[in-house]
């Protein structure tokens, strides 16, 4: 039992690196941020509302945690999600639900090695709606932190 628990993990492991590129042995913790405003909505939008978004990405666990702040939406967060794959400018499905009900907020959900593939190549934006701003008032896409 113990053993093909093992084989297991190593073939889940090998399987992640060859997704994101990655072997076992480069597993390690990725830093992505993205500052969050109307003009980088898609469409984009006249609203007053900011804010930043911080994330990291464990490629061993595939685990995303998120913290972030945001001022000046037009109203309460309605939902708020990370999006993607796509391009800047270009609208996306879900692909992990990041409620964010009041500023600051935080969360984490386990994620696939594919998702995390989309965040290190950009492709991944993270969106807080609202009811004025149904398709999202303020949007930020995914960059490697500095």
């Amino acid at each position: 039992m113990k053993k093909s628990y093992l084989v297991l993990v190593l073939a889940a492991t090998i399987a992640v690196g060859a997704l994101t590129g990655m072997s076992a042995a480069e597993a390690k913790v990725l830093h992505y941020t993205a500052m969050l405003s109307g003009k980088n909505a898609v469409p984009p939008n006249d609203s007053k509302g900011s804010g930043e978004i911080k994330v990291r990405v464990n490629t061993k666990t595939m685990m995303l945690h998120w913290h972030g702040t945001y001022k000046g939406l037009t109203g309460p967060q309605t939902m708020a999600h990370f999006h993607g794959p796509a391009k800047a400018g270009t609208a996306a499905g879900v692909l992990v639900p990041a409620m964010a009900p009041s500023s600051p907020f935080k969360g984490k959900a386990k994620i696939t090695a594919a998702v995390a593939k989309d965040i290190a190549d950009g492709m991944v934006y993270y969106n807080v709606h609202t009811a004025a701003h149904p398709g999202g008032e303020i949007s930020g896409w995914l960059k490697p932190a500095m």
